[in-house]
């Protein structure tokens, strides 16, 4: 029975098995933690919107009705092209066909001394870390006496303008200003300042300039501070240095850049300057047809030769592509030769019942835009057991400026 490996179960690699259900084939997804994540609502956990059990669902469970498909917890430690098989920490993996969707990371554009000061936001730990930074923030402030060090405290810092620090800069401002303000005795959380950094001219820069304006402005009314055309030329304890300017702040977040894993490395396949594997107009890569890198670890390009995004439902199509060639390749049919990557739009939210959204031939803003930002993700939850609980809580949370997440847990980082 032909052996298909898939290592990542993000929306890629997971949809990629879903599709493999009644293939007739060994199936086995690896990947080094024990659950899938819905990453676009990573920023609700890291600002105590929701629990982490609310965006991620064991892999098992998810997987569980696929009788063809195993589950593998394990680190990918390389991959042997030529004998075909995946190595982990303590075995190695045989595979006909593999599907690499191992995602992508942060960069920090040279300055890796800079991930423990600004931690990024990839993952259920990243998320829960930079919980514990905001929530203790408040804690150490209304604890001193010092008013440079309460407003060193008080100090949010969010790099880089994308979706991701977009949503971020936004939701904190709402904590501060609603959540928590009536949770302090000694300080007033709405005096917090949210500085929201943004190397290029404009924050999210894949939309329209109206959109981008749009965004600027609801983020103001927020009470936001964005600082456009002005990168970070420096980062330490006590704050960071943006532009000419030294600005004291206690947390940092970073959500200025994307690195592709190691996939390139592995397979000693030809990639693009932040690793992404440059593959094949089937998604596979150029030495083996058999072996195929789908998501954020792959340049893959559209029809009119721009660089698919990096965005889930984009990873979903390339796994159901990948997925169906391989079950035609395994029947003896005639599979599909190009992947045609179909866009449904751009969605970013900007804090509560504010959000932006183009589609192909129309655009949407305000409140409106919120509510189907709110459906869309509620709709594309995997594996949730009641989506509806899920969508109900959240609604709740949100009309009431509720927040039942507000947990200070984990190990103290070396901040």
């Amino acid at each position: 029975m032909p052996r298909i490996v898939i290592l990542g179960a993000g929306f890629g690699g997971l949809f990629a098995a879903k599709k493999l259900a009644g293939v007739a084939a060994d199936v086995t997804v690896v990947d080094r933690h024990n659950y899938h994540l819905f990453q676009p609502l990573l920023y609700q956990v890291a600002t105590a919107g929701l629990p982490p059990s609310d965006i991620a669902w064991p892999i098992r469970s998810i997987l569980s009705r696929q009788k063809n498909t195993s589950v593998l917890l394990a680190e990918v430690m390389g991959i042997d092209v030529a004998r075909h098989e995946v190595i982990l920490e303590s075995e190695a993996v045989a595979f006909d066909y593999l599907i690499v969707a191992t995602g992508s990371t942060h960069s920090y554009f040279g300055h890796e001394d800079w991930e423990t000061l600004a931690p990024g936001l990839k993952s259920i730990d990243d998320a829960t870390h930079i919980r514990r930074r905001i929530l203790t923030a408040f804690e150490r402030a209304e604890m001193t006496d010092d008013d440079a060090a309460r407003e060193r405290l008080l100090r949010f810092v969010i790099v880089g303008g994308g979706p991701t620090g977009v949503e971020l800069a936004g939701t904190i401002a709402e904590l501060a200003h609603h959540t928590l303000a009536a949770d302090f005795r000694r300080i007033d959380p709405r005096s917090a300042t949210i500085i929201l950094v943004e190397a290029g001219p404009r924050l999210l820069p894949y939309l329209r300039v109206s959109l981008s304006d749009y965004a600027r402005q609801s983020l103001a009314r927020l009470g936001v501070e964005v600082r456009l055309g002005t990168p970070v030329t420096h980062c330490d304890r006590e704050g960071v240095t943006i532009g000419g300017d030294r600005i004291a702040a206690a947390t940092i977040i970073w959500a200025a850049g994307v690195a592709a894993s190691p996939a390139g490395r592995w397979l000693d396949a030809e990639s693009d300057q932040v690793g992404r594997v440059i593959v094949r107009a089937d998604l596979s890569i150029k030495s083996d047809p058999d072996i195929f890198v789908i998501g954020d670890a792959a340049l893959v390009k559209n029809a009119q030769g721009e660089p698919v995004p990096g965005i889930a439902p984009a990873a979903k199509q390339q796994g159901r592509f990948v997925a169906d060639l391989i079950a035609r390749r395994i029947a003896g049919k005639t599979s599909a030769k190009t992947f045609r990557y179909r866009h449904a739009g751009h969605l970013a939210t900007i804090g509560r019942r504010s959000a932006v959204i183009e589609f192909p031939r129309y655009q949407m803003t305000g409140r409106l835009a919120w509510w189907i930002w709110g459906i869309a993700h509620i709709y594309f939850l995997v594996g949730v057991p009641s989506p509806l609980v899920v969508s109900i809580r959240w609604l709740w949370e949100y009309i009431t400026y509720g927040r039942g997440a507000r947990l200070i847990t984990g190990a103290e980082h070396a901040d």
